[in-house]
């Protein structure tokens, strides 16, 4: 008995401490903003997009701040509103330092005309984000995001050891595709029996382009039964057809994304 009534005591004074330890603190100080100034910061980050000079200046306003008076979550918000900063992890090291870990966002393409698409899937906007090279261009409506990220992923890999360099996807508002390639040249997919398409095209494209000595600017896919090319060094070439295509034109071409 004498063991139990012990043990709740000791817990009581525990709890009691626990609760007065904060009130104690105010009363002598310790969690006064003036109080054993934060004055060293250390900043770990990669620096491709953001620099030091833009931490330190965000985090500056809390540096001087009281060792207990600092708040961290506001250093992280005022370091996270910087342009491509993704996340922040803020610690507080005794006696006076502030570290902070800071996660640059990694862009994977750009989306439409003026943002992009971070690694995470998240849509991001930057200043200069349009100057940068190198990234794939991608376009549809918001919610089909991952759809077409995961296209232009998949239809990459369709593309390994073709000699064809994907350089963006689009899907349209009637829910049809296109791809753009590295040298300009574009392929009309349409909305159904895409992967089909792509295969059957990409089986004859080997032997066309060897015929016909050059390279293509536009391919439509759109056919039942076949696909038409227009060829960059020579005139446009008919249809490739299982069975004849009765209008070979380019003005079948225009019709069929028409109906697309």
């Amino acid at each position: 008995m004498n063991g139990r009534f012990v043990l709740k005591l000791t817990a009581w004074l525990v709890a009691l401490t626990l609760v007065a330890l904060p009130v104690v603190g105010v009363l002598n100080g310790w969690f006064a903003v003036d109080r054993w100034p934060v004055r060293s910061l250390q900043v770990e980050a990669e620096y491709n997009h953001v620099s030091a000079e833009q931490i330190r200046a965000a985090a500056a306003t809390h540096l001087g701040t009281g060792f207990f008076a600092l708040k961290l979550d506001e250093v992280s918000a005022a370091v996270a509103a910087l342009p491509w900063v993704e996340g922040v992890e803020a610690r507080k090291r005794w006696p006076d330092t502030l570290q902070l870990r800071v996660r640059e966002r990694q862009p994977f393409a750009r989306w439409g005309d003026k943002r992009l698409v971070g690694r995470d899937g998240v849509l991001f906007s930057v200043p200069g984000g349009d100057t940068i090279q190198g990234l794939p261009q991608l376009e549809g409506r918001d919610d089909a995001l991952v759809e077409v990220v995961d296209f232009y992923t998949k239809t990459q890999r369709a593309l390994a050891g073709s000699g064809l360099i994907l350089a963006g996807a689009s899907l349209n508002e009637r829910g049809s595709w296109k791809l753009t390639l590295a040298d300009g040249a574009e392929i009309m997919l349409g909305h159904e029996h895409v992967d089909e398409r792509m295969q059957r095209f990409l089986a004859m494209l080997p032997r066309l382009s060897a015929e016909h000595g050059g390279i293509f600017q536009h391919a439509d896919l759109r056919y039942s039964n076949g696909f038409s090319i227009l060829w960059a060094t020579a005139p446009a070439a008919p249809p490739v057809t299982g069975t004849p295509i009765s209008d070979k034109t380019r003005g079948a071409a225009a019709a069929a994304e028409a109906h697309t």
